[in-house]
């Protein structure tokens, strides 16, 4: 077998992503491909299909040198998936299946001037605009990989690329397509996930756990209108405290700590052990690395204790609110009703779906002052908790991390949620995971000034490449 070799390797990543990777990239930015929970006209404005286009157009031109095949896949009322056979040169009826996604999060204010959401632009090694970190580079890493190992005459095992476009919807039309494919997919013992995060731009980093979420609307109503504040206040209770105490029966408004066994989850010793390596590792970037207002502090002290709050434990966000107008058009008016938006990250283990109806029946029951009291649930999907790492597979991240960036892995949970991971640990139980990604500090998936690290993208591609020859090595 031929033995893999890290400068040719490097040569070979770094000129494919400057000449061709990142140029595509730079055109993928500017179509505004909204998911479909953001754009429900997505069909008809025709974003999605360009951008399939070009993924398609880039990918065709790669395809006889790897003997695959391409299919556009197409389930009627759901969005495109892409779909990419590469024979393996490895033992047979053994596949690994390779994943990212096309779809992106609406635009977000706050832009710096020159830049925006639909406008790609590089600045030193920083690609700018919404979608090429989370997850456009995917398909282009992944195939990427697969070219440097044939051009060593390096085997792997048959590779399966799947390029979903609902993933920042949550992934509705995964499971349907998996389900179609499921004969062409065949049996998978590796899986290899490129739509996740980095603590720092110094390693490789593996994402070990994912947390869920819970999400909906709860809404207060008081009056059927609005009244004068002087002549209701002290009678009529205010729809925004009725609200603060119902959300005081889920979080402890000191600490943010949320209430109750159905939204908290035992934390493995194994993911404890590795908040500690990561806490170590990233030291005050655990928390410097968010855009603080000067003075702000963090929710504590230990850095390890930090990391387990952001990947294992839950933690309630506000993130809509309605009801109110704009501080400048308010008048002196008790208001009706107050509404909001709630975003619930909740453990790795804990079912979702509990989570919410638990949600529900806390917020509803009983209303102070017999107040109207609707909570609505929007979302609710559970997360991910990676099984034991095989001592092969251990071993090829160990030795990818150091030849590509120098320094050993790091593991450590993310606080946000990946779908299609969930459903793929249940569909493909013997499977091994590789769950990475180069979003990294200050890069801001689905903020504003979102950009991908250049240089990370290129080492991920490498670090995909040594884990498939490993793997076909096993």
């Amino acid at each position: 077998m031929a033995e893999l070799s890290q400068p040719v390797l490097r040569k070979f990543v770094d000129e494919i992503w400057n000449a061709e990777i990142v140029p595509t990239l730079v055109e993928y930015i500017a179509i505004p491909n909204k998911s479909p929970s953001f754009e429900p006209n997505w069909e008809k404005l025709g974003h999605m299909e360009k951008a399939v286009e070009l993924f398609v157009a880039w990918a065709e031109q790669k395809l006889p040198a790897l003997g695959a095949t391409l299919s556009v896949e197409r389930l009627p009322g759901r969005t495109p998936l892409i779909f990419i056979d590469v024979p393996g040169s490895a033992r047979d009826g053994d596949t690994v299946l390779l994943y990212g996604h096309l779809d992106k999060q609406p635009e977000m204010t706050g832009w710096a001037e020159g830049k925006g959401p639909w406008i790609p632009v590089i600045e030193g090694d920083k690609l700018y605009g919404r979608g090429g970190a989370d997850d456009g580079y995917a398909m282009f890493g992944a195939l990427g990989a697969l070219l440097a190992l044939k051009e060593q005459g390096v085997p792997h095992a048959r590779a399966v690329v799947v390029i979903e476009a609902s993933e920042e919807s949550g992934s509705p039309d995964l499971p349907l397509y998996m389900d179609a494919l499921a004969e062409r997919i065949g049996d998978v013992s590796l899986v290899v996930c490129l739509d996740s995060g980095c603590g720092d731009y110094d390693r490789l980093w593996l994402t070990t756990s994912l947390r869920g979420m819970v999400g909906g609307t709860l809404r207060v109503d008081v009056l059927e209108e609005g009244v004068h504040s002087g002549d209701a206040s002290g009678v009529v209770p205010s729809s925004f405290r009725v609200m603060r105490q119902l959300l005081a029966r889920v979080e402890d408004i000191e600490t943010g700590a949320i209430k109750g066994d159905a939204f908290n989850a035992k934390i493995p010793e194994e993911r404890q052990h590795q908040a500690k390596v990561a806490a170590q590792a990233l030291g005050d970037q655990v928390y410097a690395k968010f855009p603080f207002v000067d003075g702000m502090k963090p929710n504590g002290a230990e850095l390890d204790q930090l990391v387990l709050n952001r990947t294992w434990r839950p933690a309630l966000s506000i993130t809509g609110f309605a009801g109110a107008p704009e501080p400048v058009n308010a008048g002196n008016v008790l208001r009706p009703f107050t509404e909001a938006k709630l975003s619930l990250r909740v453990p790795p283990t804990t079912d979702a779906k509990k989570a919410s109806a638990e949600l529900k029946r806390i917020l509803e029951t009983d209303p102070p002052y017999g107040a109207k009291v609707s909570y609505a649930g929007e979302k609710d999907g559970s997360g991910w908790n990676a099984p034991a790492t095989a001592p092969w597979l251990e071993a090829a991240l160990e030795d990818a991390s150091h030849a590509s960036f120098g320094k050993p892995v790091a593991m450590m949970g993310e606080g946000g949620s990946i779908p299609f991971m969930g459903m793929l640990g249940e569909k493909f139980p013997r499977a091994q995971f590789v769950v990475t990604g180069v979003l990294g500090p200050h890069s801001n998936a689905h903020g504003p000034n979102e950009f991908l690290h250049i240089p990370t993208g290129k080492r991920v591609t490498e670090v995909v490449a040594r884990v498939l020859a490993a793997h076909a090595a096993r």
